[in-house]
């Protein structure tokens, strides 16, 4: 029995849970019967009192019956797709769902642990927001744009191709142009928050950069399987990029988090990154239009990387698809059999309604996706936004080394302008495991194979 099968019992987060861990490793030590194990917390879950004087089993009763009320007797339901996923991502999936706000959720095959909110997990909520469950990038996107170059170019014109990426955007944290962009979304109320306010500056110098961690910006060839991608099926020039909201992004998660936090002393140390916001407060209204406009200045920022490279290039755009995660949305679904309104966290998850188009990249050695969704309702209308870590940044660089790396990216034909070793290939999950774990979410309309890939150099740290 682990802590997961304790929560799904009802034992609450901090002490009690704690208590309950100690009590069953003295039960399996004592020679206890392990088949009834299930059985003898169960019976001190009901009645606490009578076990308090019990030698092995008092701790943990007076644990339980010094907690506060718990947050729901039972995790709210959830599904999982995709196998092997860390089991502490799907631990954090399991507190969110403790949350008494929370309605429903889903847990992709792409997911690993984030803070608060597994990378990969979807929350419903009831009414109320939750800074940490959007995250920090908030609004962090995906754009594709197929364009009207030859396919040739991919390798006999490297260069320009490289030259257009560094010339009309900027990689790495604070990074920004001193010539600023020019875009609508500068126009827009940025006092719906002191934060978006005080860092509307901030925001215009950045505007149109791509920022540092797994961000990017990259050509590739890109193979269209189905015309309903937009495009008769063939092989074309594209060119893709991911990217969020910047600094001024996680300026309104920082402030936003921290007031939650602040109205929710006593929630259980497990739970404190999930304290959330009432959608009924004044707290609550501000950062739902902050994100809001992040969202609209994420889109900002990879409409002015695609436009000025496009021009660059003196090419024209014969398709775009783009859509975000890191964002929460309000919409209607099926809860408890009952339709209704909720908000939809998708934290490093892409929305797969019915027809609705996104892309799922893979790594910088890997093909991307483009997707149409298949609307399914257990995933509250969701797929995975990529590949997923299976490796830490730490990790990666106590392990890995660039001569392995670049052996592999030239056994895959990509040329990679630059990066950090903590986005190296082999810190990600195969993709095509990860689009075959979600086969009943999404239907594949186009590949993406990298050619040319362009990161923040070795040595940023990771925005998001």
């Amino acid at each position: 029995m682990n802590t997961q099968d304790l929560i799904r019992l009802g034992v609450p987060l901090g002490e009690p849970l704690r208590r309950a861990t100690d009590f069953i490793c003295a039960y399996c030590l004592g020679g206890g019967d392990r088949a009834r194990l299930r059985e003898e917390v169960e019976a001190v879950l009901r009645n606490p009192s009578a076990f308090t004087d019990d030698p092995q089993r008092g701790d943990f009763a007076k644990a339980l019956l010094a907690a506060p009320p718990p947050a729901r007797e039972h995790p709210a339901a959830y599904r999982q797709w995709g196998t092997n996923l860390e089991p502490d991502a799907i631990l954090q999936m399991e507190k969110a769902c403790l949350l008494p706000v929370s309605v429903a959720g889903a847990l992709m095959p792409d997911a690993h642990v984030g803070y608060g909110l597994p990378i990969g997990g979807v929350l419903a909520t009831d009414n109320v927001v939750i800074p940490y469950a959007v995250g920090v990038d908030i609004a962090c996107r995906m754009k594709l744009t197929v364009l009207d170059l030859p396919l040739r170019d991919l390798e006999r014109k490297q260069d320009r191709l490289a030259r257009a990426i560094e010339a009309e955007t900027r990689f790495g944290i604070g990074a920004n142009f001193k010539d600023r962009r020019q875009h609508a979304v500068m126009d827009a109320d940025w006092s719906v928050s002191p934060i978006t306010r005080s860092n509307k500056d901030r925001a215009w110098a950045q505007l149109g950069t791509s920022g540092s961690g797994n961000h990017f910006v990259e050509f590739g060839r890109f193979t269209v399987l189905e015309r309903e991608a937009g495009l008769e099926p063939g092989e074309y020039v594209a060119l893709l990029s991911h990217s969020g909201s910047r600094g001024t992004g996680a300026a309104v998660c920082d402030h936003y988090s921290k007031v939650a936090f602040s109205q929710f002393p006593d929630l259980p140390k497990e739970l404190k990154r999930l304290a959330w916001l009432s959608l009924d407060s004044a707290e609550g209204q501000e950062y739902w239009a902050a994100m809001e406009l992040m969202g609209r200045y994420a889109a900002a920022n990879h409409a002015l990387i695609h436009r000025h490279i496009a021009a660059n290039l003196g090419a024209e755009v014969l398709l775009d698809v783009e859509n975000h995660h890191n964002f929460a949305w309000k919409e209607r679904h099926a809860i408890d059999g009952v339709e209704r309104e909720v908000v939809v966290h998708r934290k490093g998850a892409t929305p797969a309604g019915v027809g609705v188009k996104g892309i799922i990249p893979g790594s910088m050695a890997s093909p991307g996706f483009l997707v149409r969704g298949k609307g399914n309702p257990a995933s509250l209308n969701s797929a995975a936004h990529g590949a997923g870590r299976v490796m830490s940044r730490t990790r990666a660089h106590d392990t890995l080394d660039w001569k392995a790396v670049h052996r592999l990216l030239r056994e895959r034909g990509v040329t990679l302008l630059s990066a950090g070793l903590d986005e190296a290939p082999m810190v990600y999950k195969n993709i095509d495991d990860v689009m075959a774990a979600q086969a009943d979410l999404v239907e594949i309309l186009g590949r993406f194979e990298p050619r040319l890939v362009k990161m923040a150099p070795s040595g940023e740290r990771p925005e998001d």
